[in-house]
């Protein structure tokens, strides 16, 4: 389990494939290599995002906080301990990773949403969620909030997940949340986060992947500045994980960084 900024790598035994009409006995050597950066950007006073992940389990997590006083950073800390603990927790049941991953969110999400009713300075504290799950070839990306995940192959990059925001969902400005408490702390107003009621639902996409192929998980202190094609052209598949980190952080603060900035990069060989 790691809970900090690293560049590490594995291999597993892969799962049987499909190949045209019929199954082929083919088990591939699968090397997942993770690297990641959080920067306090060039504005804010402290970093409420954190990241984490946990090799042995095949999960990974970005988290953006939010609340008054130091409830952001709290937030975002105990949903990604929370969630490699959940997870991890879960390993030894027969459920599909989908629904580890969507019982794993829920525990999280109780465990915000119960240390803020417990606390009044950190009452009505949130996160953001983003994270993926890797069995075999298959990626499972869950989401909360608008922190973003992108895919990248062949030089091309893609949006993986929907924001879960004012902006994104064309909510009207008199419908907005309020931004003195809840929901209005983060500033595209986000419409769901881990913490801020007892229930949350998370969405989720799932995928298959072949070796070259990236993952990028972020939060928006980097996605304002830089979108798809940005990433595309900033993050080349032969470069190493954590020069692409920097580089796409130092994106981020070379046009204002007025967020906390953090990502997460998967490569798979």
């Amino acid at each position: 389990m790691t809970l900090g900024c690293a560049v590490t790598s594995e291999r597993e035994e892969g799962r049987p494939f499909l190949d045209g009409p019929k199954a082929a006995e083919t088990h591939k050597e699968m090397v997942i290599e993770v690297a990641a950066m959080s920067d306090v950007g060039c504005k804010r006073p402290n970093n409420e995002d954190s990241f984490g992940y946990d090799l042995q389990s095949r999960i990974f997590v970005v988290c953006d906080g939010m609340g008054g006083m130091a409830a952001g950073e709290v937030a975002s800390a105990t949903a990604v301990e929370q969630l490699l603990r959940f997870y991890e927790g879960l390993r030894s049941t027969p459920m599909e990773i989908e629904h580890r991953l969507n019982q794993a969110i829920a525990g999280v999400n109780l465990a915000v949403w119960t240390a803020g009713q417990e606390n009044e300075e950190l009452h009505r504290m949130g996160t953001t969620l983003v994270t993926a799950c890797v069995d075999g070839d298959r990626v499972v990306i869950g989401n909360v909030g608008d922190s973003r995940a992108y895919f990248l192959r062949d030089g091309v990059c893609v949006q993986i997940t929907e924001d879960h925001s004012c902006a994104a969902e064309r909510v009207p400005p008199e419908l907005r949340p309020d931004t003195d408490g809840g929901l209005g702390f983060l500033g595209q107003f986000v419409t769901r986060a881990v913490g801020v009621e007892a229930i949350v639902k998370p969405d989720f996409f799932t995928g298959q992947v072949r070796p070259g192929d990236m993952v990028l998980l972020a939060t928006d202190g980097l996605t304002r500045y830089a979108e798809s094609e940005a990433i595309a052209q900033q993050v080349d598949v032969g470069q190493d994980l954590a020069e692409s980190c920097r580089i796409l952080v130092e994106t981020a603060k070379a046009q204002g960084g007025v967020d906390n900035i953090t990502c997460l990069l998967l490569r798979f060989q």
